[in-house]
């Protein structure tokens, strides 16, 4: 099933509550249920003549008077959903700063991305009370429910498209929402924040996460936010290279995560900045930065397809899971049983055309078309062919279509490091699989 629906109800809910003073006070860090899935859809907006222009709206969240600035495209289709995007101030800064791009102008209105989104998204700039982003009692979150209810009734949004992004603390009220709202942020971007000072209520759902950070801010906790998703969303841990100070550049590192959830990083040689320049220590220029481009093109690798729902391949003779030896994700790397761990190696997509796949493109294999027992099961890039197609059935058995036999443990092995291979069907535990 899809991770995206409609999540216009559940909004509705949250304002209700914002609204009544029965808002939960915020802990970061706090544990929190699974969220709601919600399905990718055009908003209740689409197809109706817009009420709502560009200019400063205010709205009632919280029992207070909440302000922000709205920019809708010129030439503005009612029939196209569009991206809808959240720039975020930083403490002290307003929503004026962000949406009109300060000293820089135009080019850096909305962090820049007004001018390469080419009509293609609804820019929102919100005000912060007192200039900041503390979040007490989740209020600044409601907020955030509220305008989404509000902009997505008059406006055609995509609704799997929602994005926020931030410096400072923008980039931390960003990172509260990926806490909070993993089901309707579908990405945020953290620009040098400062730490989880707008909190984390949640925190355990997959949202892909951006993390822009100079090497010499003194903001230590930016890295463990960003290790926060690469946990979640089931990435391979590694610790990315960054630039040394003086060096004048930066570098940035795309994890590998489960499909549809990536995790990157970019290391840049400066310190508490939104607008590093390469080839200038500490210069500040949101026109010349190579910030805008980078967040650009991160946010536009997601298509109006919800990402593909994975599952963990647990062994019923072992209960352990079905895993890409080492890590790896190159053709001809064979299966294994192991600990189940919820990394990207173990995240399988069951999809439609009867391919089994991990990593969003490598296929579960029968090693060179084979067809008798003993045959390895491997991971290649998925090309659609017989030997990549398999029936999942009702007892738990998984049986290649051209080869009509099992996928079992070697042997009917239990252990870690157990080879995955083609077996006459037997109906033993050691063949039957469970998708979770």
């Amino acid at each position: 099933m899809s991770r995206f629906r409609s999540a216009l109800a559940c909004l509705a809910a949250a304002i209700v509550l914002a609204t009544a003073g029965a808002a939960t006070a915020q802990a970061a860090d706090a544990p929190a249920s699974p969220s709601p899935d919600v399905t990718a859809a055009a908003s209740g907006g689409c197809g109706k003549a817009p009420t709502l222009s560009s200019g400063t709206h205010t709205i009632q969240s919280g029992g207070q008077n909440r302000s922000f600035i709205l920019k809708v495209p010129s030439g503005y289709d009612r029939d196209t959903p569009h991206k809808l995007i959240f720039g975020n101030h930083w403490w002290g800064g307003t929503a004026g700063d962000v949406a009109g791009g300060g000293s820089d102008g135009a080019v850096y209105a909305h962090y820049g991305l007004d001018a390469l989104a080419g009509g293609s998204a609804i820019f929102v700039a919100p005000q912060g009370l007192n200039n900041a982003w503390p979040d007490t009692n989740g209020q600044d979150v409601a907020f955030f429910d509220a305008m989404i209810q509000r902009i997505e009734a008059d406006l055609c949004v995509d609704q799997s498209q929602r994005f926020s992004l931030g410096f400072s603390y923008g980039g931390a009220i960003s990172y509260a929402l990926a806490c909070a709202r993993p089901d309707v942020f579908r990405a945020v971007i953290a620009i040098a924040v400062p730490g989880p000072v707008s909190g984390c209520n949640g925190g355990t759902g997959s949202v892909a996460y951006m993390g822009i950070q100079g090497v010499t801010d003194s903001m230590p906790q930016a890295r463990a936010m960003r290790d926060r998703f690469v946990a979640n969303n089931g990435c391979a841990s590694q610790s990315p290279q960054e630039p040394a100070a003086g060096s004048g550049r930066h570098i940035t590192t795309a994890y590998s995560c489960r499909s549809g959830f990536p995790v990157v990083w970019a290391a840049f040689d400066g310190g508490h900045q939104q607008g590093p320049v390469d080839g200038c220590t500490g210069c500040e220029s949101g026109a010349r930065s190579w910030v805008k481009n980078e967040v650009w093109q991160f946010i536009s690798q997601f298509d109006s397809a919800p990402p593909a729902e994975t599952d963990q391949v647990r062994n019923t003779a072992a209960d352990r899971c079905l895993d890409v030896s080492a890590q790896s994700q190159a053709n001809g790397a064979a299966l294994q049983l192991w600990d189940c761990h919820g990394g990207a190696n173990q995240q399988w997509d069951d999809s439609s055309s009867g391919q089994l796949r991990v990593y969003g493109g490598k296929c579960l294999d029968a090693e060179g078309a084979g067809t008798a027992p003993g045959t390895r099961a491997i991971i290649w890039d998925c090309h659609g062919g017989a030997n990549q197609q398999w029936e999942v059935n009702a007892d738990g058995t998984v049986t290649g279509v051209q080869s009509g036999l099992c996928l079992a443990t070697a042997g009917g092995g239990t252990a870690n490091g157990t080879a995955v291979v083609l077996a006459n069907c037997d109906g033993s535990a050691g063949q039957r699989w469970s998708f979770a």
